[in-house]
Protein backbone atom coordinates (compact mmCIF):
# COMPACT_ATOMS: atom_id res chain seq x y z
CA UNK A 1 0.00 0.00 0.00
CA UNK A 2 1.43 3.47 -1.26
CA UNK A 3 2.04 6.10 1.61
CA UNK A 4 -0.67 8.48 1.03
CA UNK A 5 -3.09 5.27 0.85
CA UNK A 6 -1.78 3.96 4.24
CA UNK A 7 -2.39 7.28 6.04
CA UNK A 8 -5.81 7.88 4.79
CA UNK A 9 -6.61 4.87 5.54
CA UNK A 10 -5.11 4.79 9.16
CA UNK A 11 -6.95 8.32 9.60
CA UNK A 12 -10.01 7.39 8.48
CA UNK A 13 -10.18 3.95 10.80
CA UNK A 14 -8.71 6.18 14.20
CA UNK A 15 -11.16 8.89 13.74
CA UNK A 16 -14.23 5.96 13.20
CA UNK A 17 -12.59 3.66 16.47
CA UNK A 18 -12.85 7.30 18.43
CA UNK A 19 -16.20 8.30 17.29
CA UNK A 20 -17.47 5.19 18.26
CA UNK A 21 -16.18 4.82 21.61
CA UNK A 22 -17.82 8.28 22.34
CA UNK A 23 -21.40 7.58 21.00
CA UNK A 24 -21.10 3.87 21.43
CA UNK A 25 -24.22 2.76 18.91
CA UNK A 26 -26.49 0.49 20.11
CA UNK A 27 -24.50 0.78 23.47
CA UNK A 28 -21.55 -2.35 21.59
CA UNK A 29 -18.16 -2.28 23.61
CA UNK A 30 -15.61 0.01 22.31
CA UNK A 31 -13.65 -2.96 20.82
CA UNK A 32 -16.56 -3.73 18.38
CA UNK A 33 -14.72 -1.12 16.42
CA UNK A 34 -11.59 -1.32 17.24
CA UNK A 35 -10.58 -4.65 17.02
CA UNK A 36 -12.03 -5.00 13.56
CA UNK A 37 -9.95 -1.29 12.34
CA UNK A 38 -6.65 -2.88 13.70
CA UNK A 39 -6.69 -6.02 11.78
CA UNK A 40 -7.73 -3.82 8.96
CA UNK A 41 -4.32 -1.70 9.25
CA UNK A 42 -2.40 -4.91 9.66
CA UNK A 43 -4.00 -7.13 6.98
CA UNK A 44 -3.82 -3.93 4.41
CA UNK A 45 -0.30 -2.76 5.48
CA UNK A 46 -0.94 0.20 6.73
CA UNK A 47 1.39 -1.22 9.53
CA UNK A 48 3.65 -4.07 9.39
CA UNK A 49 3.42 -6.83 11.27
CA UNK A 50 6.18 -6.29 13.44
CA UNK A 51 5.16 -2.79 14.40
CA UNK A 52 2.23 -4.22 15.23
CA UNK A 53 3.67 -6.73 17.08
CA UNK A 54 6.30 -4.25 19.03
CA UNK A 55 2.83 -2.20 19.80
CA UNK A 56 1.16 -5.28 21.29
CA UNK A 57 4.23 -6.06 23.17
CA UNK A 58 5.12 -2.57 24.53
CA UNK A 59 1.35 -2.61 24.96
CA UNK A 60 1.14 -6.17 27.25
CA UNK A 61 2.30 -5.27 30.61
CA UNK A 62 0.16 -1.91 30.88
CA UNK A 63 -2.86 -3.50 29.81
CA UNK A 64 -2.49 -6.36 32.37
CA UNK A 65 -1.81 -3.96 34.95
CA UNK A 66 -5.40 -2.61 34.00
CA UNK A 67 -6.63 -5.54 34.29
CA UNK A 68 -5.44 -6.11 37.48
CA UNK A 69 -6.21 -3.05 39.19
CA UNK A 70 -9.67 -2.84 37.51
CA UNK A 71 -10.65 -6.44 39.51
CA UNK A 72 -9.09 -4.76 42.69
CA UNK A 73 -10.99 -1.95 43.25
CA UNK A 74 -14.34 -3.79 42.38
CA UNK A 75 -13.07 -5.87 45.06
CA UNK A 76 -12.63 -3.38 47.55
CA UNK A 77 -15.54 -1.85 46.53
CA UNK A 78 -17.07 -5.22 47.57
CA UNK A 79 -15.63 -4.91 50.82
CA UNK A 80 -17.35 -1.73 51.56
CA UNK A 81 -13.98 0.62 50.81
CA UNK A 82 -15.99 3.64 49.01
CA UNK A 83 -19.25 3.28 51.09
CA UNK A 84 -17.33 3.29 54.50
CA UNK A 85 -15.54 6.54 52.14
CA UNK A 86 -19.21 7.85 51.43
CA UNK A 87 -20.65 7.61 55.45
CA UNK A 88 -17.16 9.94 56.33
CA UNK A 89 -17.80 12.11 53.91
CA UNK A 90 -21.04 12.70 55.35
CA UNK A 91 -19.97 12.69 58.97
CA UNK A 92 -16.69 15.22 58.39
CA UNK A 93 -18.95 17.75 56.60
CA UNK A 94 -21.81 18.22 59.21
CA UNK A 95 -24.28 19.82 56.94
CA UNK A 96 -21.32 21.55 55.14
CA UNK A 97 -21.88 21.13 51.02
CA UNK A 98 -17.95 23.49 51.16
CA UNK A 99 -16.95 20.65 53.54
CA UNK A 100 -18.69 18.12 51.62
CA UNK A 101 -16.65 19.39 48.46
CA UNK A 102 -13.60 19.21 50.29
CA UNK A 103 -13.20 15.75 51.33
CA UNK A 104 -14.83 14.80 48.17
CA UNK A 105 -11.83 16.20 46.69
CA UNK A 106 -9.64 14.90 49.27
CA UNK A 107 -11.88 11.21 48.71
CA UNK A 108 -11.25 11.08 45.00
CA UNK A 109 -7.71 12.25 44.97
CA UNK A 110 -6.67 9.75 47.05
CA UNK A 111 -8.70 6.62 45.54
CA UNK A 112 -7.74 8.15 42.12
CA UNK A 113 -3.89 8.29 42.91
CA UNK A 114 -3.73 4.62 44.02
CA UNK A 115 -6.75 2.49 42.85
CA UNK A 116 -6.53 4.98 39.54
CA UNK A 117 -9.39 6.92 37.88
CA UNK A 118 -11.24 4.43 36.35
CA UNK A 119 -11.83 3.69 40.44
CA UNK A 120 -13.49 6.95 41.06
CA UNK A 121 -15.35 7.17 38.15
CA UNK A 122 -17.25 3.71 37.97
CA UNK A 123 -17.32 3.42 41.94
CA UNK A 124 -16.86 6.62 44.16
CA UNK A 125 -18.97 8.74 41.39
CA UNK A 126 -22.16 6.36 42.75
CA UNK A 127 -21.40 7.05 46.35
CA UNK A 128 -20.57 11.09 45.84
CA UNK A 129 -24.41 11.00 44.49
CA UNK A 130 -26.22 8.77 47.28
CA UNK A 131 -23.72 11.06 50.11
CA UNK A 132 -24.73 14.23 48.38
CA UNK A 133 -28.69 13.04 48.81
CA UNK A 134 -28.17 11.53 52.34
CA UNK A 135 -27.02 15.53 53.29
CA UNK A 136 -29.72 16.80 51.26
CA UNK A 137 -26.81 18.66 49.02
CA UNK A 138 -27.23 20.00 45.85
CA UNK A 139 -25.16 17.11 43.85
CA UNK A 140 -23.87 19.47 40.62
CA UNK A 141 -20.17 20.16 42.30
CA UNK A 142 -19.51 17.09 44.12
CA UNK A 143 -20.49 14.82 40.85
CA UNK A 144 -18.12 17.37 38.60
CA UNK A 145 -15.70 17.15 40.75
CA UNK A 146 -15.51 12.98 40.60
CA UNK A 147 -14.98 13.59 36.41
CA UNK A 148 -12.00 16.72 37.04
CA UNK A 149 -10.35 14.54 39.30
CA UNK A 150 -10.14 11.15 37.84
CA UNK A 151 -8.17 13.37 35.66
CA UNK A 152 -6.06 15.74 37.60
CA UNK A 153 -5.87 13.79 40.32
CA UNK A 154 -4.14 10.87 38.45
CA UNK A 155 -1.14 12.90 37.79
CA UNK A 156 1.18 11.64 41.11
CA UNK A 157 1.61 7.99 40.61
CA UNK A 158 2.73 5.70 38.03
CA UNK A 159 -0.27 3.47 38.36
CA UNK A 160 -3.18 6.42 38.85
CA UNK A 161 -3.72 6.73 34.88
CA UNK A 162 -2.81 4.44 31.52
CA UNK A 163 -1.37 7.25 30.26
CA UNK A 164 1.08 7.41 33.33
CA UNK A 165 1.80 3.75 32.94
CA UNK A 166 2.98 4.76 29.15
CA UNK A 167 4.95 7.62 30.17
CA UNK A 168 6.80 5.65 33.13
CA UNK A 169 7.97 2.88 30.47
CA UNK A 170 9.77 5.47 28.47
CA UNK A 171 11.03 7.93 30.89
CA UNK A 172 13.66 6.06 32.77
CA UNK A 173 12.61 7.35 36.04
CA UNK A 174 11.90 5.04 39.26
CA UNK A 175 8.46 4.63 40.57
CA UNK A 176 9.73 6.81 43.75
CA UNK A 177 11.68 9.60 41.22
CA UNK A 178 8.24 9.62 39.20
CA UNK A 179 6.44 10.29 42.49
CA UNK A 180 8.34 13.06 43.74
CA UNK A 181 8.83 14.78 40.45
CA UNK A 182 4.98 14.37 40.08
CA UNK A 183 3.73 15.35 44.26
CA UNK A 184 3.94 19.22 43.55
CA UNK A 185 2.03 19.43 40.36
CA UNK A 186 -0.35 17.12 41.97
CA UNK A 187 -1.25 19.46 44.54
CA UNK A 188 -0.97 22.23 42.24
CA UNK A 189 -3.65 20.91 40.44
CA UNK A 190 -5.71 20.19 42.78
CA UNK A 191 -5.48 23.75 44.65
CA UNK A 192 -6.63 25.31 42.06
CA UNK A 193 -9.04 23.23 40.67
CA UNK A 194 -10.93 23.16 44.07
CA UNK A 195 -10.40 27.27 43.96
CA UNK A 196 -12.43 27.01 40.62
CA UNK A 197 -14.91 24.34 41.96
CA UNK A 198 -15.92 27.41 44.64
CA UNK A 199 -15.92 30.25 42.56
CA UNK A 200 -18.21 28.71 40.23
CA UNK A 201 -20.59 26.49 41.89
CA UNK A 202 -20.70 29.41 44.55
CA UNK A 203 -24.54 29.18 44.23
CA UNK A 204 -24.61 25.21 44.56
CA UNK A 205 -22.38 25.77 47.43
CA UNK A 206 -24.47 28.37 49.45
CA UNK A 207 -27.74 26.06 49.31
CA UNK A 208 -27.32 24.62 52.50
CA UNK A 209 -27.81 20.62 53.67
CA UNK A 210 -28.81 19.08 56.76
CA UNK A 211 -26.31 17.55 59.26
CA UNK A 212 -27.08 13.60 58.82
CA UNK A 213 -28.02 11.26 61.91
CA UNK A 214 -24.88 10.15 62.63
CA UNK A 215 -25.80 6.73 64.18
CA UNK A 216 -23.26 4.37 64.52
CA UNK A 217 -19.71 5.06 62.51
CA UNK A 218 -19.14 2.79 59.35
CA UNK A 219 -17.38 -0.18 59.49
CA UNK A 220 -13.90 0.04 58.81
CA UNK A 221 -12.91 -2.14 55.81
CA UNK A 222 -9.62 -2.76 57.40
CA UNK A 223 -8.46 -6.08 55.22
CA UNK A 224 -9.09 -4.04 52.07
CA UNK A 225 -7.20 -1.12 53.39
CA UNK A 226 -4.55 -3.28 54.53
CA UNK A 227 -4.51 -5.10 50.73
CA UNK A 228 -4.11 -1.76 49.40
CA UNK A 229 -1.77 -0.79 51.28
CA UNK A 230 0.63 -3.95 50.51
CA UNK A 231 0.02 -3.21 46.93
CA UNK A 232 1.32 0.20 46.91
CA UNK A 233 4.11 -0.84 49.15
CA UNK A 234 4.64 -3.56 46.06
CA UNK A 235 4.65 -0.93 43.78
CA UNK A 236 7.98 0.50 44.92
CA UNK A 237 9.51 -2.60 45.41
CA UNK A 238 8.77 -3.88 41.89
CA UNK A 239 10.37 -0.64 40.73
CA UNK A 240 13.32 -1.30 42.78
CA UNK A 241 14.50 -4.71 41.80
CA UNK A 242 13.22 -3.70 38.16
CA UNK A 243 9.87 -5.73 38.06
CA UNK A 244 7.07 -4.26 36.18
CA UNK A 245 4.59 -3.22 38.62
CA UNK A 246 1.79 -4.91 36.94
CA UNK A 247 2.89 -7.71 39.41
CA UNK A 248 2.37 -6.06 42.50
CA UNK A 249 -1.07 -5.38 41.04
CA UNK A 250 -2.24 -8.58 40.48
CA UNK A 251 -0.84 -9.74 43.87
CA UNK A 252 -3.18 -7.76 45.24
CA UNK A 253 -6.26 -8.42 43.15
CA UNK A 254 -5.62 -11.85 44.18
CA UNK A 255 -5.43 -11.54 47.73
CA UNK A 256 -8.56 -10.17 47.28
CA UNK A 257 -10.23 -12.82 44.98
CA UNK A 258 -9.41 -15.57 47.00
CA UNK A 259 -10.80 -13.97 50.04
CA UNK A 260 -13.97 -13.15 47.70
CA UNK A 261 -13.88 -16.51 46.65
CA UNK A 262 -13.82 -18.54 50.14
CA UNK A 263 -16.32 -16.78 51.39
CA UNK A 264 -18.98 -17.09 48.16
CA UNK A 265 -19.08 -13.04 47.44
CA UNK A 266 -18.34 -13.77 44.10
CA UNK A 267 -17.44 -16.46 41.22
CA UNK A 268 -14.81 -17.11 39.18
CA UNK A 269 -17.09 -15.07 35.98
CA UNK A 270 -17.58 -12.35 38.05
CA UNK A 271 -13.92 -11.96 38.80
CA UNK A 272 -13.14 -12.26 34.91
CA UNK A 273 -15.61 -9.85 33.96
CA UNK A 274 -14.31 -7.43 36.65
CA UNK A 275 -11.20 -7.28 34.57
CA UNK A 276 -13.43 -5.83 31.53
CA UNK A 277 -11.35 -7.81 28.25
CA UNK A 278 -14.01 -6.26 25.67
CA UNK A 279 -12.27 -2.36 26.92
CA UNK A 280 -7.96 -4.39 27.10
CA UNK A 281 -9.10 -5.46 23.41
CA UNK A 282 -9.87 -1.76 22.84
CA UNK A 283 -7.10 -0.22 24.61
CA UNK A 284 -4.53 -2.82 22.34
CA UNK A 285 -6.21 -2.81 19.13
CA UNK A 286 -6.27 1.72 19.69
CA UNK A 287 -2.35 1.69 20.20
CA UNK A 288 -1.88 -0.48 16.96
CA UNK A 289 -4.16 2.00 15.03
CA UNK A 290 -2.41 4.99 16.57
CA UNK A 291 0.83 2.96 15.34
CA UNK A 292 -0.50 2.96 12.26
CA UNK A 293 -1.76 6.72 12.04
CA UNK A 294 2.32 7.95 13.28
CA UNK A 295 3.74 5.40 10.93
CA UNK A 296 1.99 7.29 8.40
CA UNK A 297 3.44 10.87 8.60
CA UNK A 298 1.96 11.94 11.85
CA UNK A 299 5.03 11.43 13.89
CA UNK A 300 6.83 13.94 10.96
CA UNK A 301 4.33 16.37 11.18
CA UNK A 302 4.03 16.85 15.02
CA UNK A 303 7.66 16.38 15.21
CA UNK A 304 8.26 19.95 13.94
CA UNK A 305 6.20 21.40 16.84
CA UNK A 306 7.43 19.72 19.85
CA UNK A 307 10.25 21.61 21.44
CA UNK A 308 13.40 20.59 22.73
CA UNK A 309 14.97 20.92 26.15
CA UNK A 310 13.23 21.71 29.48
CA UNK A 311 13.28 25.40 30.48
CA UNK A 312 9.78 27.00 31.49
CA UNK A 313 9.22 28.04 27.87
CA UNK A 314 9.46 24.40 26.00
CA UNK A 315 7.41 22.33 29.06
CA UNK A 316 4.62 25.24 28.63
CA UNK A 317 4.41 24.64 24.67
CA UNK A 318 5.03 20.49 25.10
CA UNK A 319 2.30 20.57 27.39
CA UNK A 320 -0.12 22.94 25.71
CA UNK A 321 0.22 20.83 22.70
CA UNK A 322 -0.45 17.54 24.74
CA UNK A 323 -3.66 19.42 25.90
CA UNK A 324 -5.01 20.46 22.27
CA UNK A 325 -4.06 16.69 20.55
CA UNK A 326 -5.75 14.77 24.00
CA UNK A 327 -8.81 17.33 23.07
CA UNK A 328 -8.68 16.21 19.34
CA UNK A 329 -8.17 12.75 19.24
CA UNK A 330 -8.70 11.94 23.29
CA UNK A 331 -5.94 11.55 25.30
CA UNK A 332 -5.09 7.86 24.81
CA UNK A 333 -3.45 8.50 21.43
CA UNK A 334 -2.31 11.56 22.22
CA UNK A 335 -0.12 10.00 24.96
CA UNK A 336 0.96 7.31 22.62
CA UNK A 337 1.68 9.89 19.68
CA UNK A 338 3.56 12.50 21.64
CA UNK A 339 5.85 9.93 23.76
CA UNK A 340 8.71 8.90 21.09
CA UNK A 341 8.56 12.82 20.54
CA UNK A 342 9.68 14.05 23.73
CA UNK A 343 11.41 11.23 25.40
CA UNK A 344 14.71 12.41 23.63
CA UNK A 345 14.39 15.86 25.35
CA UNK A 346 14.66 13.95 28.57
CA UNK A 347 12.10 12.95 31.72
CA UNK A 348 11.09 16.25 32.08
CA UNK A 349 9.47 16.76 28.64
CA UNK A 350 7.60 13.34 29.16
CA UNK A 351 6.52 14.57 31.73
CA UNK A 352 5.09 17.55 30.74
CA UNK A 353 3.13 15.51 28.06
CA UNK A 354 1.41 13.52 31.07
CA UNK A 355 0.25 17.00 32.55
CA UNK A 356 -0.94 18.04 29.11
CA UNK A 357 -3.00 14.68 28.45
CA UNK A 358 -3.99 14.27 31.63
CA UNK A 359 -5.58 18.08 32.68
CA UNK A 360 -6.57 18.49 28.98
CA UNK A 361 -9.65 16.02 28.99
CA UNK A 362 -11.20 18.45 31.61
CA UNK A 363 -11.99 20.61 28.87
CA UNK A 364 -14.56 18.48 26.40
CA UNK A 365 -16.27 14.85 26.92
CA UNK A 366 -13.56 13.31 24.32
CA UNK A 367 -10.99 14.16 25.79
CA UNK A 368 -10.31 11.10 27.69
CA UNK A 369 -12.51 7.90 28.28
CA UNK A 370 -12.86 8.16 31.67
CA UNK A 371 -14.89 11.17 30.91
CA UNK A 372 -17.21 9.37 28.44
CA UNK A 373 -17.57 7.11 31.31
CA UNK A 374 -18.67 9.05 33.93
CA UNK A 375 -21.08 10.84 31.65
CA UNK A 376 -23.10 7.64 31.36
CA UNK A 377 -22.77 7.00 34.89
CA UNK A 378 -24.21 10.75 35.35
CA UNK A 379 -27.20 9.96 32.93
CA UNK A 380 -28.11 6.73 34.60
CA UNK A 381 -28.80 8.71 37.91
CA UNK A 382 -30.79 11.18 36.43
CA UNK A 383 -28.42 14.12 36.69
CA UNK A 384 -28.15 16.21 33.25
CA UNK A 385 -25.11 16.99 32.17
CA UNK A 386 -24.92 19.85 30.14
CA UNK A 387 -22.47 20.62 26.76
CA UNK A 388 -22.14 24.45 28.18
CA UNK A 389 -21.50 24.28 31.38
CA UNK A 390 -18.78 21.39 31.58
CA UNK A 391 -17.48 23.28 28.92
CA UNK A 392 -17.55 26.53 30.45
CA UNK A 393 -15.78 24.84 33.75
CA UNK A 394 -13.05 23.73 31.73
CA UNK A 395 -12.19 26.77 30.09
CA UNK A 396 -11.64 27.72 33.76
CA UNK A 397 -10.08 25.23 34.96
CA UNK A 398 -7.48 23.78 32.31
CA UNK A 399 -6.02 26.63 31.38
CA UNK A 400 -5.34 27.40 35.40
CA UNK A 401 -4.52 24.50 36.31
CA UNK A 402 -2.14 23.01 33.83
CA UNK A 403 -0.09 26.25 34.19
CA UNK A 404 0.34 25.91 37.89
CA UNK A 405 0.77 22.36 37.40
CA UNK A 406 3.73 22.93 34.39
CA UNK A 407 5.60 25.89 36.52
CA UNK A 408 5.34 23.46 39.24
CA UNK A 409 7.22 20.85 37.03
CA UNK A 410 9.60 23.00 36.45
CA UNK A 411 10.31 23.82 39.86
CA UNK A 412 10.47 20.08 40.87
CA UNK A 413 13.44 19.46 37.96
CA UNK A 414 15.50 22.14 39.17
CA UNK A 415 15.24 21.10 43.07
CA UNK A 416 15.30 17.50 42.36
CA UNK A 417 16.97 16.43 39.23
CA UNK A 418 15.54 14.82 36.29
Amino acid sequence: MNTMLAESLSAVLLALVLACAVVRPWGWPEAVVAVPAAAVVVGTGAISLDHAREEAARLGPVIGFLAAVLVLAELCDDEGLFQACGAWMARAAAGSPTRLLLYVFVTASAITAVLSLDATVVLLTPVVFATAARLGARPKPHVYACTHLSNTASLLLPVSNLTNLLAFSVSGLSFARFASLMALPWLAAIAVEFAVFRRFFASDLGAGAETPDTGEPPRVPVFALLTVAGTLAGFLLASAVGLDPAWAACAGALVLAVRALARRRKRPAEIVRAASVPFLAFVLSLGIVVRAVVDNGLAGALGHLVPDGTSLPALLAVAALAAVLANLINNLPAVLVLLPLAAPSGAGAVLAVLLGVNLGPNLTYAGSLATLLWRRIVHQHDHPVELKEFTKLGLLAVPLSLGAAVVALWGSLLMIGA
